[in-house]
């Protein structure tokens, strides 16, 4: 019996394929949604909404030297430094006074007037003038700043209530999303430039709090103190830095950091951040293996200063410092964000890994103080300008592993790069139990004698270094 073939109509054919491509419709369907989404055909709207918050900053103070300039910025960085806070000089006379201008961007937090900005637009200046986008002027005086993270508000007087930005949620920001730059670049009012988040938490050597995030939205001198703005028109940022040469690169102060620090200026005039009273260091692969620690995460406790709050808790160096109130502390600039968002008299619980166990401590915030801290800073500089030594004493932990005294020497816990140790070839590491043959048994020994070395005089380190046996390094002084 033959077998019947099943035969399909032409008609029923045409049916079938406009089927199937309907159903690829409806599938793609779903994505373009996502894709208009992540490339907005405009940003007309944002543009509209909110240039009335956006204003432009002239500055004017008296300066010695220099010739005549016009400033678009002025910043905490050298001229020599990759990121420029948007500062040009010109011209050269260094005994005749002038009027040095500048300009930026702000933009309004507050009906009544307040308005923020970069601390380099208005650091130094005689007279603030603020120019609103219906091109009303007024002058400004500066309700407060912190120049520890670039930051100043300003404050306009002004009868009617003034239109206001939203502020966002830079912690939401993801890489790769759109976000829109609004100032005054160049002098050129009101301009709108569009880009992607390129990168978060940018370190860029600004200060202790560097958390940067970085855009390719073209922002130039003039942008500084103006918004970063994301899709809804919401403030995620405070425009702050370029790279000279980076085509476009910049920074913004995420409106996360900001919003503490605005709140405090606004209250009171000034920022007060916490402070626990310890010299601190990352901690490297060599500190890790000699500790015992499985990951390089944590902060190394240098030196605990005596009467402040970590030594009246009992915290001492070679400590390792790994939370704060249950928050992990991964790296110095970890810990210091973390300590500077207390409040001074809050009680933290500092918890540290020593000689093995994890202990708990219950300590005391105070206040930070910029100057006393900067002092010592410089105490540190001088010393490792001379040498590029770090040291401390030898941890229990290593005494055990290597058979050797506590106070056996001090161990090498850095080495600055370019100094005359690392030239000389000193590694973090070694252990310092001679210099020009005098015993060495704490790092008061050490820092005793380095001190009694004339400049231009030899400096011999009999070091033990592990696994490889006793160096002789010469470093003069």
């Amino acid at each position: 019996m033959a077998k019947r073939m099943l035969s399909i109509s032409p008609l029923t054919r045409v049916i079938a394929v406009a089927g199937l491509l309907i159903l690829l419709a409806i599938g793609s369907a779903h994505v373009l949604p996502a894709r208009a989404l992540t490339a907005p055909e405009s940003f007309s709207d944002i543009a509209e909404r909110v240039t009335p918050s956006v204003v432009n900053i002239r500055t004017e103070k008296s300066v010695k030297g220099g010739g005549r300039v016009f400033r678009h910025f002025g910043g905490p960085f050298g001229d020599e430094d990759p990121f420029d806070m948007f500062e040009r000089f010109f011209g050269g006379d260094p005994d005749r006074e002038f009027k040095q201008r500048s300009l930026g961007s702000g933009f309004i937090i507050g009906k009544s007037g307040y308005i923020v900005t970069n601390n380099h637009v208005i650091e130094g200046a005689d007279e603030i003038r603020v120019r609103l986008s219906n091109g009303e002027e007024y002058d400004a005086e500066i309700v407060g700043r912190d120049p520890n993270t670039d930051i100043a508000l300003i404050k306009i007087t002004q009868d009617a209530d003034l239109p206001v930005v939203t502020l966002g949620n830079s912690d939401t920001l993801k890489i790769g999303q759109w976000v829109v730059a609004m100032g005054n670049p160049f002098g050129l009012e009101h301009t709108v430039t569009a880009g992607i988040v390129s990168a978060k938490g940018r370190v860029i050597g600004s200060g202790p709090y560097d958390d940067f995030i970085q855009t390719d939205a073209s922002i130039n001198p003039g942008n500084s103190g103006g918004p970063l703005l994301n899709t809804k028109g919401e403030v995620v940022g405070i425009n702050t830095a370029i790279i000279a040469s980076g085509q476009g690169i910049g920074f913004a102060v995420p409106i996360n950091l900001a919003k503490g620090i605005i709140d405090q200026l606004q209250e009171s005039g000034e920022v007060t951040r916490g402070w626990l009273g310890v010299a601190i260091q990352d901690i490297t692969p060599e500190i890790a293996e000699y500790y015992g620690i499985e990951e390089e995460k944590g902060v190394l406790v240098t030196e605990a200063f005596e009467g402040d709050p970590a030594e009246k808790a009992g915290i001492r160096a070679r400590d390792i410092i790994t939370s704060v109130n249950g928050r992990p502390v991964e790296d110095t600039r970890d810990l210091t964000r973390l300590i500077a968002g207390l409040s001074v008299g809050q009680k933290a619980a500092v918890k540290v890994l020593r000689n093995g166990r994890r202990e708990t401590f219950e300590v005391t915030i105070a206040r930070r103080e910029e100057e006393k801290i900067l002092s010592r800073k410089g105490e540190d500089r001088k010393k490792e300008e001379n040498l590029g030594i770090r040291v401390s004493e030898i941890s229990p932990e290593i005494a055990r592993r290597y058979s050797i005294s506590e106070k056996d020497g001090v161990m090498v816990m850095d080495v600055e790069s370019g100094s005359k140790a690392e030239a000389a070839g000193l590694m973090a590491g070694d252990i310092v139990k001679e210099i020009n043959h005098e015993t060495i048994g704490s790092v008061e020994d050490f820092g005793r004698i380095i001190d009694e070395v004339d400049e231009g005089e030899p400096i011999n380190l009999f070091i033990r270094r592990i696994n490889r046996g006793f160096l002789v390094i010469k470093i003069t002084k």
